[in-house]
């Protein structure tokens, strides 16, 4: 299971319009691998019917990617001797494999079907889009044509992803430094509608939590109560987690918003967005009406990505997603 990141909180505004982004079309395989569509449905599908919360997991993975670089696969690298890739990189070491796994099941199909001509990229941001319908959210459309990074360093991470304690306006302020509006950044955000968030990641607020309070006050008392037993042996158990959206945590919809308003926000961030006077304007929007969520994320994730995308010689098409071309097997 999988919840996306914080990373989510982030994103978008109109971003200045880049000769790479130019050069990407809906249609960009409709000759060269004309079965990609079909190919990406099938596999998601199955992907997504046999492990639930694989969706949950290609959106972090997405966003995790997207933060560094830009929407470039950059993130799918493994490290070598000579490199230590972003993947392992202290916020992405518990990105989950169910998410890893759908992106490389796709690419084995593809590369029977058309060698050497669809990028991990591509294959990634296509994923997310189908699997965010899938569950219940937003269609979107996808422009296809990115080439895979040609660099993960993971010393680059650091930064660039929110920490889960991180102030609101520290996050505002790292996203607006990459041309990234509130709104956009409260309608990403809704994407935490599914998926769960690790015990560590808001144990600060149920346990010794100020001298007058154990947990965070802003918790539902029963809520708070809920998640101390959950989270109980956490630090010997580091995997021990709880959905973001305690009442419908597999469905994508604009549920995540009003448990904000009701002392249900897992995360200390996501407190901060229900009562923040910069961002609770648009957390009240999204709770009282579904399709402002659904059409302001589908234009946010159009958006994103196009982030920062690689074309022509400026990445590559890799032949395994976790390898660059030039890397002895």
């Amino acid at each position: 299971m999988a919840a996306p990141p914080l990373l989510l909180l982030a994103f978008l505004t109109f971003l200045p319009f880049s000769f790479s982004q130019s050069k990407l079309s809906p249609d960009y395989y409709s000759k060269t691998c004309p079965q990609f569509q079909e190919t990406m449905g099938h596999v998601v599908s199955e992907k997504q019917s046999t492990s639930p919360n694989t969706a949950a997991a290609v959106l972090r993975l997405f966003f995790h990617d997207c933060a560094v670089e830009g929407c470039d696969g950059s993130i799918l690298i493994s490290s070598t001797s000579f490199n230590k890739a972003e993947r392992d990189a202290e916020p992405n070491l518990l990105l989950p494999g169910d998410a890893f796994d759908v992106v490389v099941r796709a690419k084995t199909a593809l590369e029977l079907q058309c060698p050497g001509i669809v990028s991990c990229s591509d294959i990634l941001a296509t994923a997310v889009r189908d699997l965010v319908s899938m569950v219940g959210g937003p269609k979107y459309s996808v422009p296809l044509g990115r080439k895979d990074g040609l660099e993960s360093n993971a010393a680059r991470v650091e930064g660039n992803l929110p920490s889960p304690t991180m102030p609101l306006s520290k996050i505002i302020s790292l996203y607006a430094s990459k041309g990234f509006s509130v709104q956009e950044m409260v309608a990403l955000a809704g994407a935490r509608t599914i998926g769960f968030s690790q015990c560590k990641e808001f144990s600060n607020r149920l346990f010794n939590f100020s001298k007058s309070s154990d947990s965070d006050p802003a918790y539902s008392h029963k809520y708070a109560e809920a998640l101390k037993k959950l989270c109980a042996n956490y630090t010997q158990d580091p995997s021990m987690s709880a959905y973001n959206d305690v009442m419908t945590p597999e469905k994508f919809d604009n549920m995540y918003y009003q448990n904000l308003q009701k002392g249900l926000g897992l995360l200390s961030v996501d407190q901060d967005l229900a009562v923040d006077e910069r961002t609770k304007p648009f957390v009240d929007l999204y709770a009282s009406n579904s399709t402002a969520f659904f059409q302001d994320f589908a234009l946010a994730m159009e958006k994103l990505s196009v982030y920062k995308v690689k074309t022509d010689r400026e990445g590559e098409v890799r032949r395994r997603c976790d390898h660059f071309n030039n890397v002895n097997l």
